[in-house]
């Protein structure tokens, strides 16, 4: 069993991302000129609506690229890691693999009111946390269910989202029924039929990577969409996931038709110290596959078979596999993943190494199949963009 690495620094990928088809494409019924992408069950074909484009995605934390600008470009980065109550939490919920509601009052208690930099002499101060909406997705390498058994309720059993989308419509269901149809006139906003570029309250999206060597998130820089042509009204179900009104049982978000113009960005090796925030009125994103996945997966399914057998008592012996050169583009943290994988692979304990050998074994197998595992929590806050300066920006974390 053996595996090829080529080390080297990337600045961009190839990656596959969903987007809406264009024979999905409707007129708007709601007659505001517009077009709508057909609304479908949820657990419809992904390809029946969606198809798969390529796409160059740029790591922005790559040396040369610009600074990321939440106002400019739809999105930008903050800075945890001086928050060390919330890093020993992110650290926790990690391991659990799940966040339940004790955990969630927590989070919510340590990001409200804390101030962070933006870019252009901004700070983003966090106002309040919606309790709905604070979710935690989890997918494994190259698509892979690893729970396919797992009812996704309002916070857990989520899956990585595989189409790009904007999570809500400023004028649509339910802020035009929370806000009684004031929202486009408090919420600074860009739409395909208005905006509101004065009022410095806003609603993000904060997305806090728990671990991300697999699947990460990628933005589009709004900058280079072309919002009349290619944002499309979305109707999404909740009713099996959300306990709302009748009146509320969809939620009307965005998603997006390709085109070349667009430039996406992520980060390659983005850990809970950090999280975006980007604007929840939207924003396009999505997750992709990175080169070298299927590696990934591969691997990981060959350690769960090998796990299984020794906890049954039984002898497990590893395959023979051909070595496997990872992309060139393949990132580090995912490379080092895939060689302790591999190596774990090779040196499986024999029968006469005895239990506590396969103990330490079984240990580290599993460890190493969870780092390849995507873990991500996302949540809707209510903030003020304002100027970096006292005392706006009282109380902001260094």
């Amino acid at each position: 069993m053996g595996l090829a690495l080529e080390p080297g620094v990337i600045n961009e990928v190839e990656a596959q991302l969903g987007f809406s088809r264009p024979e999905e494409v409707t007129g708007d019924h709601e007659d505001r000129g517009l077009k709508r992408a057909t609304t479908r069950p949820l657990d419809s074909e992904f390809t029946q609506q969606f198809e798969y484009r390529s796409c160059k995605v740029r790591d922005w934390s790559a040396p040369g690229e610009a600074a990321l600008n939440l106002q400019k470009m739809g999105f930008e980065s903050i800075d945890l890691a001086g928050i060390e109550k919330l890093q020993t939490l992110l650290s926790q919920i990690r391991e659990a693999g799940e966040i339940g509601l004790q955990e969630a009052r927590h989070l919510r208690r340590r990001l409200t009111g804390a101030v962070f930099p933006l870019a252009g002499g901004k700070c983003l101060k966090l106002l309040n946390i919606a309790p709905e909406g604070l979710i935690m997705r989890k997918g494994g390498p190259n698509g892979l269910k690893i729970d396919p058994d797992l009812k996704m309720t309002g916070m857990n059993g989520h899956d990585v989202a595989l189409a790009v989308h904007g999570d809500q419509d400023v004028r649509g269901t339910p802020l035009k029924q929370i806000m009684r149809g004031f929202a486009p006139r408090l919420f600074r906003h860009q739409t395909p039929d208005g905006a509101n570029n004065f009022s410095p309250l806003v609603l993000v999206n904060m997305w806090i990577p728990l671990q991300q060597i697999t699947r990460p998130l990628t933005l589009m820089d709004r900058s280079t969409l072309n919002a009349r042509e290619h944002q499309l009204r979305y109707a999404l179900p909740t009713d099996s996931f959300l306990d709302r009104s009748e009146d509320m049982s969809v939620n009307d978000s965005w998603t997006f038709l390709h085109d070349d113009a667009q430039q996406w960005y992520f980060h390659s090796h983005m850990t809970h110290d950090q999280a975006y925030v980007f604007d929840t009125l939207g924003e396009p994103h999505g997750s992709f596959i990175l080169p070298g996945e299927d590696i990934a997966e591969h691997y990981y399914l060959e350690l769960q078979r090998m796990c299984n057998q020794l906890r049954l008592g039984e002898s497990a012996k590893p395959r023979v596999i051909t070595a496997r050169d990872l992309p060139s583009t393949s990132t580090a943290p995912l490379r080092r993943a895939i060689e302790t994988m591999a190596g774990l692979c090779s040196s499986v304990p024999l029968e006469n190494q005895g239990q506590p050998a396969v103990e330490v074994w079984l240990t580290r197998a599993s460890e190493a199949m969870d780092s390849v595992v995507r873990k991500s929590i996302e949540m809707r806050v209510v903030a003020l963009v304002l100027p970096n300066v006292w005392p706006f920006n009282r109380g902001l974390v260094s």
